[in-house]
């Protein structure tokens, strides 16, 4: 796999970092890249695909935390290959910087050319190991101090009751030397999902599927090897024996359909206990990545109905309902709806005290918006939806034109995205984390923390 230029851009189009391999693509690519990806209205969408050509070049760029993470190359090589390169270098980045926004790029732009130079030489990848760059890479970073991140993400950032989550795995650099000359004994697991599930116009499911991974990063000093234990019902692949051939899958519990491991853990006594064992490298990695279809209770029940109220009218109600315990809340959550081409205005109800809750009509591309955030940073205190609340909106829609087809047929499907802290779906739990170690003074942290998102939740009108 060959690039001809990678390039860092900023949500006003400023070029933060800009790396030119081969010079075979003209110089102004940047502005090319930015200036089409700003004002895309091609094939009827309002945003540019991760992949698109311009006289000759093709441009792949991923968005992480509002930057543009761009490579370009007038060769034919694989999409895929090059958007994970795009989404190892950020995060080889934030492993060193420990945090990534156009503040610590700029601050540490001597070292990000230094990466950029081992990690990639003369367009062609040599390595996105955190570990292994360790080796070659000798700049300190400037660590940017946590109180100085703004905007704070509000991913980032997990608050259930009075409780607030550490946060220190997300700020916290791999190389950089603590100021007080000591060593924080720390160690972070994720479990993340990303759930994709399909409503049919009553109501029913017509397709569910998780796509899960266990993220670790650890500051573990003297690299002791580490035991995960997973559930002890944990099976892999549905109906006979796995593609492991660890043992039947038959019977109920956690069922993954199918799943791969980081090259560093070992298998031994996955068998028998469901323990996995590993020595983890230095930065972020996935220790596990799983996909699951059994059926499983999904976190938001969604109803929709149009129906048409006098000679150019319509109305919409869409009304959701979360599934989960009353002690979780879910947050960030945004829900949209394509309307009829012929919508002209449209106008909302929301239910009495619906703080927090905005509405919108994006007529460029007739598309309606619903969201409920997080209402306040400083006092971390979420506006979400709790586990077991219901909300309804209602829409009145004004049409330019008499339809006299079907309208169910020109609206929809309704969309969703969240997402739910300390919460997951398919029930995977990681038991306990054992640091095989020993040593008296030796006391690390540990946490592990679950993550639910939405990756396609869809609802047919």
């Amino acid at each position: 796999m060959m690039i001809s230029q990678f390039f860092v851009l900023s949500q006003r189009g400023d070029n933060i970092v800009f790396r030119d391999y081969r010079a075979e693509v003209p110089k102004g690519s940047t502005e090319t890249f930015f200036r089409k990806v700003k004002f895309w209205k091609e094939d009827g969408n309002a945003e540019a695909p991760p992949i698109f050509n311009v006289d000759g070049v093709n441009y792949f760029h991923v968005k992480v935390v509002g930057l543009y993470f761009v490579a370009t190359t007038r060769v034919n090589v694989s999409p895929s290959l090059v958007l994970e390169l795009l989404q190892r270098i950020a995060r080889v980045i934030k492993d060193y910087l420990g945090v990534l926004n156009e503040d610590s790029f700029r601050k540490n732009f001597v070292l990000v050319y230094e990466l950029l130079d081992e990690v990639i030489d003369f367009g062609y990848v040599q390595t996105t190991s955190t570990e292994v760059l360790k080796s070659y890479v000798f700049n300190e970073p400037i660590v940017i101090a946590p109180a100085r991140l703004q905007p704070i993400d509000p991913a980032a950032i997990f608050t259930q009751g009075a409780k607030r989550m550490p946060g220190t795995a997300v700020t916290k650099s791999v190389v950089a030397n603590d100021p007080s000359g000591r060593r924080r004994e720390e160690i972070f697991v994720d479990i993340i999902e990303k759930i994709s599930v399909t409503f049919s116009s009553s109501g029913y499911i017509l397709t569910s599927e998780i796509d899960g991974t266990i993220q670790m990063k650890s500051y573990l000093s003297g690299n002791p090897e580490i035991r995960i234990a997973l559930n002890e019902d944990l099976n892999i692949g549905r109906g006979g024996r796995s593609v492991y051939d660890y043992r039947s899958s038959s019977g109920s519990g956690v069922i993954l359909d199918d799943c791969n491991f980081h090259e560093s853990v070992r298998l031994d006594s996955f068998d028998s206990d469901r323990t996995l064992s590993l020595v983890p490298p230095d930065g972020e990695f996935p220790v596990m990545n799983y996909r699951m279809t059994q059926e499983f209770k999904p976190p938001f029940h969604v109803n929709t109905l149009i129906e048409e109220a006098g000679r150019l009218k319509a109305e919409v109600i869409i009304k959701i309902r979360a599934e989960f315990p009353s002690d979780i809340i879910a947050n960030t959550i945004t829900v949209q709806m394509p309307l009829p081409n012929f919508t002209s205005r449209a106008s909302f109800e929301l239910e009495p005290g619906a703080a927090g809750q905005k509405t919108d009509f994006k007529e460029s591309n007739k598309m309606l918006e619903w969201s409920l955030k997080k209402a306040s940073v400083e006092s971390f205190a979420y506006l979400g939806i709790v586990g077991g609340a219901e909300h309804t909106l209602r829409a009145k829609l004004t049409f330019s034109q008499e339809f006299h087809g079907n309208i169910t047929k020109e609206a929809g499907p309704v969309s969703m995205t969240f997402t739910i802290p300390m919460y997951n779906v398919s029930k995977l739990q990681v038991k306990y984390l054992q640091i095989a170690k020993k040593s008296s003074s030796y006391n690390p942290y540990r946490w592990v923390r679950y993550v639910t998102q939405a990756n396609s939740y869809v609802a047919r009108i």
